[in-house]
């Protein structure tokens, strides 16, 4: 049922004419009258308040199911850039009923879990560009470099900020309890290793290798190795990683990096391309992204543009879409480099 309908079959149930829930929520009859004929919404702002008085779920309302209301939900959230302070609260009021009707109670967590990182993205980069608005005004705006750093996430000297201790604490407790959680065994070694936090993150492997069988294990024997001096070997297995797993497109991927941390960018760019075609459909825009960003390094900005061009191609082809904010963020980065050919 339309919502529409659905506010008129509330209204009439509950014995009311249209001035009279016009007056309980504070809005005019004329409104009212229009939202019954299909013409205007209601504000996403009177919704609690129309739920809570013909006493239904906002799902409800809207004639919704929980599941469509989920993936509402993260739709919004991947294609909008800027969330409305109604959109927020409705979401978080959502995602508190689900969880009490214990309706997948740890997926509607996460979706709130990545609402709030949606956000945190959003103002950084818009924090960037205000710092740079900023210091285009006055290069002497000392202050504006540090919310520019911050805002695209750069290098921080002070040791006690950038270090993930508290990661670090929580993903050892989770592998405890959780041992058999492969992915959780790579946050925590990715963490220690950053923090070079060497003889900790032996310990870790050892657990990896204990429920894991694939590409991932050597891919962090190699990583230890590498960041503890011993690089000979580390690039040894990365070249037996090549031979063993010659099909699997991350195997290609990490050695791009390998290549990058070697400052061998027109080598990384070369693995890249062919961690790009051993990925079978869906494809992950990972690799157009790294290769953008690679041939933007060395300066080739028309290859840079290509590499995110194709990465909306893969959108639209492998996941059927080519608007919202996933894809505009892409956009902005190719109108960014035009500026710089």
């Amino acid at each position: 049922m339309e919502l529409n309908n659905k506010l008129r079959s509330l209204r009439l149930a509950k014995g009311m004419t249209q001035e009279q829930l016009a007056a309980e929520i504070g809005v005019t009859a004329q409104a009212v009258s229009k939202w019954e004929r299909g013409a205007t919404l209601p504000d996403i702002s009177l919704l609690p308040d129309i739920s809570v008085l013909f006493g239904v779920s906002i799902d409800e309302l809207f004639g919704l199911t929980e599941e469509k209301e989920y993936e509402r939900i993260q739709n919004m959230i991947w294609d909008e850039r800027m969330l409305t302070a109604d959109e927020i609260y409705r979401t978080e009021r959502w995602v508190d009923e689900k969880v009490a009707k214990n309706y997948r109670p740890a997926d509607c967590i996460r979706l709130k879990a990545d609402m709030y990182n949606h956000l945190a993205r959003t103002y950084n980069e818009m924090a960037a560009d205000a710092a740079m608005e900023a210091l285009e005004m006055d290069p002497e705006c000392f202050e504006a470099h540090a919310e520019l750093n911050e805002g695209l996430r750069g290098f921080v000297p002070d040791w006690n900020v950038r270090n993930h201790y508290k990661l670090i604490s929580y993903y050892k407790d989770f592998v405890k309890k959780n041992p058999g959680d492969w992915r959780a065994h790579m946050w925590l070694l990715d963490n220690l290793i950053d923090d070079k936090r060497f003889d900790e993150a032996e310990e870790a492997l050892k657990g990896l290798e204990k429920c894991d069988s694939t590409f991932r294990t050597p891919l962090y024997r190699a990583k230890l190795l590498w960041e503890t001096g011993r690089r000979a070997e580390a690039i040894e297995i990365f070249g037996q990683m090549e031979k063993d797993f010659p099909d699997e497109w991350m195997v290609f991927f990490e050695i791009s990096e390998l290549c990058v941390l070697q400052g061998d960018y027109r080598g990384a760019i070369e693995y890249m391309k062919k961690a790009r075609e051993k990925q079978k459909k869906p494809r992950f825009a990972d690799t157009c992204e790294a290769l953008s960003q690679l041939y933007e390094i060395v300066g080739d900005y028309g290859s840079a543009i290509e590499a995110l061009e194709d990465e909306l191609r893969i959108f639209k082809e492998d996941w059927g879409f080519d608007k919202g904010e996933t894809a505009d963020f892409v956009r902005r980065n190719i109108a960014r480099l035009k500026k710089m050919k």
